[in-house]
């Protein structure tokens, strides 16, 4: 069974996520083009970080970053490879979505590799769609740049 619950990053059984979550990301891409939060960043009170749990081992997680004028950032996603297949993605996605639309967000933005094809996938099932650079980002030959307009409460 496999729970997914509201925790700190530096929670027990974290920190092994985050770091392989980082190390992911720079085998495909170089430093500058990475814009993944580490744990000391995932502690801000802006942001609220999930964490999917099957037998108490945390296996999957994702953060909300609240950025001001009703929007949000998805960030820090992530599966254990042997964890992967069984809609875990999609399951804190979904979950983090609907935290955002309790809290008033009208749009979650994104920013993932291109040499992420499943990461995009989840997203544009999810009905994110393509944008520009948002926030501190620069235009990135490596990055997308997805936003999603959040209807009302559900």
């Amino acid at each position: 069974m496999i729970e997914l619950a509201v925790e700190r990053p530096d929670a027990p059984g974290i920190r092994p996520l985050i770091d392989a979550a980082r190390a992911y990301a720079g085998s495909l891409c170089p430093a500058e083009s990475n814009h993944g939060l580490g744990a000391e960043a995932l502690r801000d009170p802006a942001v609220t970080f999930l964490v999917a749990r099957e037998d108490g081992r945390a296996v999957g997680c994702g953060a909300c970053v609240r950025t001001g004028a009703g929007e949000a950032e998805i960030k820090s996603m992530w599966v254990e490879p042997a964890a992967r297949g069984r809609g875990l993605a999609r399951r804190l996605l979904d979950r983090l979505e609907a935290m955002a639309r309790a809290d008033g967000i009208g749009t979650l933005r994104l920013e993932t590799g291109i040499r992420q094809p499943e990461a995009l996938a989840l997203y544009r099932r999810s009905a994110f769609v393509a944008t520009g650079a948002f926030g501190a980002y620069k235009a990135d030959p490596l990055s997308v740049f997805m936003a999603k307009t959040l209807d009302g409460p559900r």
